[in-house]
């Protein structure tokens, strides 16, 4: 974790609001000093456990004890990769607590398989409703049997449907920088675009349960242990570099983003609050 100040020069003619300071996270290294911490962080991030890991709460705290010092407008985080996928966490965590930190996600992983890659549209579509129905099924089952214990010993339950995942999280819109290249991050364009797609078609009821949960996360919550999939947002805005990569260390490499290309394509997506 990287914390700069930004310090204006006089002679630069910036255009406001910049940040006072901007939190960064780095990705996985490979070098023999960190590559098995940083491998273990990425095992953590598929299990939906990057929370309860040290770097993820030392960089919690560095965040929440600028924005007090600072307020939230004046602090931003960044992350690419694995450094996204913390950074995504933290600001979803400080977006529920109704403070809203701008946030850019480089090439942040999702914790699924790369559902993109599949050429057949029917089949593809078909692998997601499948999943959306599991997932919606299983979070309306924990969700009963949560209410039923609870009512029956007439103590709060603390399931994964106590509290509402997408609580706070609707105002937040943080910036997701993907490459359609990159099989670590492209299922992002295809999660944001098929949730779009449900609700169009009338099933935006099964849709909204599905978005606010992962198999996972239930699993874990069943279990006692807290901890959320990375990629449940209710809004995102997400920019694809549709430019031709040579390889996979091009695709997901930080030195894309560099500076503005024509052929970035951007949109905005928002789940609806009701459907």
């Amino acid at each position: 974790m990287l914390c700069y100040q930004y310090k204006q020069a006089p002679y630069l003619n910036v255009p406001n609001p910049v940040p006072s300071y901007v939190v960064a996270f780095r990705g996985t290294i490979t070098k023999p000093d960190s590559r098995a911490r940083d491998i273990k962080l990425d095992l953590q991030f598929v299990l939906n456990g990057l929370t309860r890991c040290s770097r993820y709460k030392a960089g919690l705290q560095a965040i929440e004890g600028l924005v007090f010092q600072v307020c939230p407008s004046n602090v931003w985080l960044a992350g690419h990769s694995l450094g996204a996928a913390i950074a995504l966490q933290a600001g979803k965590h400080m977006a529920k607590r109704g403070c809203y930190v701008e946030t850019y996600l480089f090439n942040p992983p999702f914790s699924s398989l790369p559902l993109e890659k599949i050429k057949d549209p029917w089949l593809k579509d078909g692998i997601r409703y499948t999943g959306s129905l599991l997932t919606a099924g299983l979070a309306t089952l924990v969700k009963g049997i949560s209410s039923s214990i609870g009512s029956i010993t007439g103590a709060a339950t603390h399931g994964p449907q106590s509290n509402d995942p997408f609580l706070g999280l609707y105002s937040w819109v943080p910036y997701l920088l993907v490459n359609p290249a990159d099989p670590i991050c492209l299922e992002y364009v295809g999660y944001f675009e098929y949730r779009d797609k449900m609700v169009a078609m009338g099933r935006g009821g099964i849709e909204r349960i599905a978005a606010q949960n992962s198999i996972v996360s239930l699993v874990s919550g069943m279990m006692g242990r807290d901890g959320g999939a990375a990629h449940l947002l209710h809004s995102a805005f997400v920019t694809s570099n549709m430019s031709p990569a040579e390889d996979f260390k091009k695709a997901h490499g930080i030195h894309q983003w560099w500076s503005p290309r024509p052929y970035w394509h951007s949109k905005f997506y928002q789940l609806r609050l009701s459907v």
